[in-house]
């Protein structure tokens, strides 16, 4: 484990809390095991970790959030995310590699959907020109989390959404099996929606989209 994560990881086991544990597991459909750590709790530990440790070098958040997805319990994994997020914006297209990387280690909703919208998505509104090699890589992967990723990057991009790249996208996993990816096309045009209601309108019209994708769209509408 890197030095830096040792006492943070210790600091979980001691607060660690067995009866809240397998309500946490069950809810993540036991994908991973937990310490039993609510995220409040999980954060103010985190920055009390920080108050003695001091916040880690941006050169050392590669290492460090490998480290912390090697643990099993998934609460090191959010710590992860959390470092991440926080350093958002001095995150470059260098660290894409990484949070691809992570976006598909030990997946499921919570981690990708941070790292897609707060970490690929921060780094793609500051560097365009990076986005049609990044998009074009994930929304052509067979890793339905990638697909995710590339549908729902740009959601909080509101007035600055790249609607023809969004709309392609969208078409391309229009008739996806998975609930996830169908969740995701809903998701990301009812955020389009808060912005561009007509456009949003137009394109469900005009295209077969599942139940699910169709009313996650409109539901705001």
């Amino acid at each position: 484990m890197h030095p830096w994560l040792v006492p943070l990881h210790s600091a979980f086991k001691r607060n660690a809390n067995a009866e809240r544990a397998p309500a946490m597991q069950a809810y993540m459909k036991d994908h991973f095991p937990f310490f039993g750590i609510m995220t409040t709790e999980r954060r103010e530990l985190m920055k009390e970790h920080m108050e003695v440790h001091g916040a880690p070098p941006l050169e050392e958040l590669p290492a460090i959030t490998r480290s912390a997805f090697a643990v099993p319990q998934r609460e090191m994994h959010q710590v992860a995310v959390d470092l991440l997020m926080k350093y958002a914006k001095k995150l470059t297209p260098d660290h894409l590699p990484l949070l691809e990387e992570l976006i598909t280690t030990k997946s499921w909703w919570d981690s990708v959907d941070a790292l897609a919208v707060h970490g690929v998505g921060v780094i793609l509104k500051k560097y365009p020109k990076e986005i049609t090699r990044w998009n074009t890589r994930w929304v052509r992967s067979d890793d339905l989390w990638l697909n995710r990723t590339a549908i729902i990057f740009q959601l909080r991009w509101k007035e600055d959404t790249d609607r023809s790249l969004l709309f392609a996208n969208i078409e391309r996993h229009a008739s996806h099996k998975d609930f996830f990816i169908r969740k995701a096309i809903g998701w990301a045009l009812r955020s389009l929606a808060e912005t561009d209601p007509a456009s949003v309108k137009a394109f469900v019209r005009a295209h077969k989209l599942s139940p699910l994708s169709e009313r996650e769209a409109l539901r705001k509408l």
